[in-house]
């Protein structure tokens, strides 16, 4: 049961962290920046980087406008599925939790602004690529990570099973025959 609170702690309290950058940021965007208005701290960068708040009722990268409350039931099946799922991920497999944490957060804090305001806030726009925000950073982030710890975790037991073939290629067979009794006749 300790163990259960613990791994439950840990999961709620760094995704806190990441939910609560994530609204402190929109809430930032949306309080002094008007929609559609951008803005950088050199003109220089202006192309290349820049903050330009848009609202969002699409998923991310603004695909599938409009799909708000789909979205929104989405988001809590995640988020249900990850508490359930999150206690019972064996401890050396860290990546996966860590990619939990990051989706999980990611998932909450746009599910927030999309059941307080209807829409999910962005702002982060950099060069020509979809203009996002924290949360859907920690969804990416989150998906890279589980990718890459699979693709690592997949490269371990490949080697492991190699170094264990190895093995069994050089130990003499274990179902060698019992050495006949000297003098003795072989059965026919």
């Amino acid at each position: 049961m300790k163990q259960t609170v613990r791994l439950y702690a840990e999961l709620l309290g760094f995704a806190a962290l990441i939910i609560a950058l994530d609204q402190w940021t929109k809430w930032l965007v949306r309080t002094r920046l008007p929609i559609g208005e951008a803005w950088s701290p050199w003109d220089w960068l202006m192309p290349i980087a820049r903050i330009y708040h848009i609202q969002n009722t699409g998923a991310a990268f603004g695909m599938f406008q409009n799909g708000n409350l789909v979205f929104s039931i989405l988001a809590m099946v995640v988020s249900v599925v990850i508490l359930y799922y999150y206690p019972r991920v064996q401890h050396e497999e860290w990546f996966l939790r860590l990619a939990l944490v990051l989706q999980f957060a990611g998932a909450v804090g746009n599910l927030i602004d999309r059941l307080y305001q209807g829409y999910v806030t962005d702002f982060i726009s950099v060069g020509t690529f979809f203009i996002f925000n924290v949360a859907d950073s920690s969804i990416s982030i989150g998906v890279a990570v589980l990718i890459l710890g699979m693709l690592i975790k997949e490269r371990q037991e490949q080697q492991l099973a190699k170094k264990t073939a190895g093995l069994e290629a050089e130990a003499p067979p274990s179902d060698s025959h019992p050495v006949e009794e000297a003098g003795g006749e072989k059965d026919a």
